[in-house]
């Protein structure tokens, strides 16, 4: 398979952004066309720039709002006509979210509908991270002064004492999100928070999958990124990365001194320090589930497995520098090609 800074097209056209497989992952077409070179959100990592629904996949880059929709052919995108340049958008309920970090104000796209009209006109907070609409309606906002909910649509608003979360996600009734601390999980609506993975590092993602929940959490001790999943409301968890290639582990920073430096008839095993040893890390990014199997996105590229983790596959490497982060509708895989920022 061509690895996606190989694959010809139209020089002057955008290339090798976004890809799409609507086969499980056996192939992929790019759909970059339509495209300008993308922008990087707040967090660096596309979670703020990248979606798909129902309705296809967005994405914003050079502060405009991009649209694909599930049929969409060559060029790929239509951009969407905000009332004001946004760098940030969020899946709602009725429609998709669009705000600035750095403040603006918030626009909400019904679907079916061309307009974009203003809503949470009274949330004062500027520097804002994230937008997440719960299926009962309730909204909650990060910003650089905590999380706040509003289960009126907007008009008032409450602060949250959660802690710094990141990506939230919700399934029957049951919140989690990420954070510094690891996976957190709330059952009364974003109120209180209890932490359900710690390994003393944070939350690299979340996502619902079929009966449950998927999470990437990295270990300070370990120095990995694991992958989970959770079939009792995110109460208890089951590791699914076994088989994932690559190091697990980085290499021990020491080593016997003879191992790096032998000396002829010496029998000195002690443990020295290496001298200037790279580290070797895993940086999964995202995960998401299609009927039976999950897909991993990498910084090798986008990885498959059809045993629950037993084994892995690459089945779209990525370009040099370059990681994945996915997204799923449905059957529809989609993958955005960013900066290795880990």
């Amino acid at each position: 398979m061509p690895s996606p800074q190989d694959q010809k097209g139209d020089k002057t056209a955008a290339a090798n952004i976004v890809f799409k497989s609507v086969d499980g992952g056996q192939t992929w077409l790019d759909i970059s066309e339509g495209l300008p070179k993308p922008v990087q959100d707040e967090y660096g990592d596309g979670r703020n720039v990248f979606f798909a629904d129902d309705h296809g996949a967005w994405v914003t880059a050079g502060n405009g709002i991009y649209h694909s929709k599930p049929s969409s052919t060559a060029p790929f995108w239509t951009k969407e006509i905000v009332p004001d340049e946004q760098s940030s958008i969020a899946a709602g309920k009725a429609g998709i979210f669009a705000y600035n970090y750095s403040g603006g104000g918030f626009f909400q796209k019904t679907y079916g509908t061309d307009v974009w009209s203003p809503v949470f006109t009274n949330f004062q907070e500027k520097r804002v991270h994230s937008i997440f609409e719960t299926a009962g309606g309730t909204i909650f906002i990060r910003s650089d002064n905590g999380l706040f909910k509003s289960a009126d649509r907007g008009k008032s608003w409450k602060q949250l004492h959660a802690g710094d979360l990141g990506k939230m996600v919700e399934s029957n009734g049951v919140l989690l999100a990420t954070s510094q601390a690891g996976i957190l999980r709330s059952t009364d609506d974003g109120e209180n928070w209890a932490v359900v993975i710690s390994e003393g590092g944070v939350g690299i993602d979340v996502e619902r999958i079929k009966g449950g929940f998927a999470a990437i959490t990295y270990s300070t001790v370990a120095k990995t990124r694991r992958i989970r999943t959770s079939y009792d409301g995110g109460k208890t968890w089951q590791a699914i990365d076994a088989g994932f290639p690559g190091q697990p582990i980085i290499d021990s920073p020491f080593q016997p001194f003879s191992a790096g430096n032998p000396v002829q008839n010496s029998t000195d095993s002690a443990w020295h320090p290496k001298e200037a040893v790279p580290e070797v890390l895993e940086y999964k990014t995202s995960i998401i589930q299609v009927g039976e199997n999950f897909f991993c996105g990498h910084t090798d590229g986008i990885y498959k497995t059809s045993d629950k983790g037993k084994t892995w596959k690459l089945v779209l490497p990525a370009g040099k520098g370059k990681m994945f982060r996915l997204s799923v509708s449905g059957n529809v895989i989609y993958g955005i090609q960013i900066e290795n920022h880990c």
